[in-house]
């Protein structure tokens, strides 16, 4: 087990399967997505997420991003990363990825779940997010790094962050749509 855990805030399709698998490569048990289907996650996120940061080193994906204050408060002493991209690669890849269809998870989030005709409350959201966090982080910049993989952020910030050697892989970039995984890609662990 890692003594800091290491919390991925940054919303789905900004990067989480490539940030999970680097994670994983540098040995973190990593959990998420959790609760997507829960129908009554709005109430029941928080005592899930306790329970799961008891079992895992790093958590990304939902409903993390939604928690980041109370994780904060929780666990002051271990590491948050906010994922990025530039909000139109987001929306076009959430309306790819997502269409109509609808979870629970993302009618709490975003206060409907289909992002299809609805992508400027889904833009407005996100961008909200992003927003606050780096507000909230503001003043404590050693517990918040931003990482834009699109723009290249890979192995040297995110290790120099966690105070972790850098592998000597390429960074791991998981495309989920075409399926595409390079290398460094480390196999699954789980908790013991």
């Amino acid at each position: 087990m890692n003594a800091r855990k290491v919390f991925g805030i940054g919303f789905h399709k900004t990067g989480t399967k490539s940030f999970k698998a680097a994670l994983r490569r540098l040995g973190y048990s990593v959990t998420g997505p959790n609760g997507v289907h829960d129908r009554d996650i709005a109430t029941t996120a928080w005592e899930m997420s306790k329970e799961l940061i008891s079992r895992f080193d790093a958590f990304q994906d939902n409903p993390w991003p939604i928690l980041f204050r109370e994780l904060y408060s929780y666990r002051p002493d271990d590491r948050f990363v906010l994922t990025i991209r530039p909000t139109e690669g987001w929306i076009q890849s959430i309306v790819g990825h997502f269409g109509r269809g609808t979870t629970p998870m993302r009618e709490w989030i975003y206060g409907v779940g289909s992002p299809r005709g609805n992508e400027t409350c889904y833009v407005e959201r996100y961008d909200r997010h992003n927003r606050e966090v780096l507000e909230f982080f503001a003043d404590k910049p050693s517990s918040l790094i931003v990482m834009n993989f699109a723009a290249g952020d890979g192995w040297e910030k995110l290790c120099a962050f966690l105070e972790k050697p850098v592998p000597a892989v390429p960074f791991p970039h998981v495309n989920s749509r075409t399926g595409t995984r390079h290398v460094g890609h480390a196999p699954e662990l789980r908790p013991s």
